[in-house]
């Protein structure tokens, strides 16, 4: 068996994109990190994410994205609003009348992410 590490993002501006994932996860930067670093490490949760600077632009959809909920009693929709107040955009709305369903996200970077209920919404 293995452990995962880190998820990894290839990035433009990796302080900026970890500050993004900071505010929006809670997590802490690595203490050594600086804002010319080309690697940010982002710890404090269940996984690590590393932000790594490459020299081209992002093309196409991701192929591995996270699936996130609220935490704290907060809701899907008030996750939604908070990450959008982060610089977040919502590219895909797929909310059910219901009540079930997700919403795709991207970061300020363009990597998509979902924002779907928590456990305790589901109840």
């Amino acid at each position: 068996m293995i452990d995962v590490h880190c998820v990894t993002f290839d990035c433009a501006q990796p302080y900026e994109l970890a500050t993004f994932w900071r505010d929006a996860t809670g997590g802490e930067l690595h203490p050594d990190t600086e804002k010319n670093d080309d690697e940010v490490l982002l710890q404090g949760g269940r996984v690590d994410l590393l932000f790594i600077k490459v020299p081209e632009d992002k093309a196409g959809k991701n192929r591995v994205h996270l699936d996130l909920t609220g935490s704290a009693g907060t809701t899907r929709d008030e996750e939604v609003e908070r990450l959008a107040d982060l610089g977040a955009t919502i590219s895909g709305d797929h909310r059910n009348p219901d009540g079930s369903g997700w919403v795709t996200m991207l970061d300020p970077e363009g990597n998509e992410f979902c924002v779907c209920r928590a456990e305790y919404e589901r109840v």
